[in-house]
């Protein structure tokens, strides 16, 4: 009459109970969660390259065309000026185009420095699953 070996108290291999189970699962939500993350940090990194590459072939088609027509305009005012002024008139011209790279020069700078966080969606969801795993234990 001894026991029976059918019942043992060990679970069938490959199955998991009580605490083993509990961490297997943890960890599957932090591997979904951490998935997402990295989901979102892709697609943010992608959509900020493709906004720049955009952004950067707008702005030098821009320049090229505005400083062509500049230049022409510039041409056609010298040109119409008496003869006699015509260096002043292209010396106010050079200050007037030097007064607005400056300002634009300093327009860039500005925002350089109030940019947007780069990521910040995805530090925002970082912050929150932290916080949120943080509160149970």
């Amino acid at each position: 009459m001894g026991k029976d070996n059918t019942e043992s108290a060990e679970p069938a291999p490959g199955r998991a109970t009580g605490m083993l189970a509990s961490l297997q699962r943890l960890l599957g939500s932090f591997a979904a969660i951490l998935h997402t993350r990295v989901e979102i940090l892709s697609i943010e990194v992608e959509e900020a390259g493709w906004l720049v590459r955009q952004v950067m072939f707008y702005v030098l088609v821009s320049f090229l065309f505005f400083g062509l027509g500049l230049l022409i305009l510039t041409l056609f005012i010298v040109k119409a000026s008496p003869e006699t002024s015509q260096l002043y008139v292209l010396g106010g011209f050079a200050l007037l185009y030097l007064g607005i790279g400056a300002g634009t020069a300093l327009l860039v700078r500005h925002k350089l420095k109030t940019r947007p966080r780069m990521f910040a969606t995805t530090l925002d969801e970082l912050s929150k699953d932290r916080d949120s795993l943080g509160s149970r234990s």
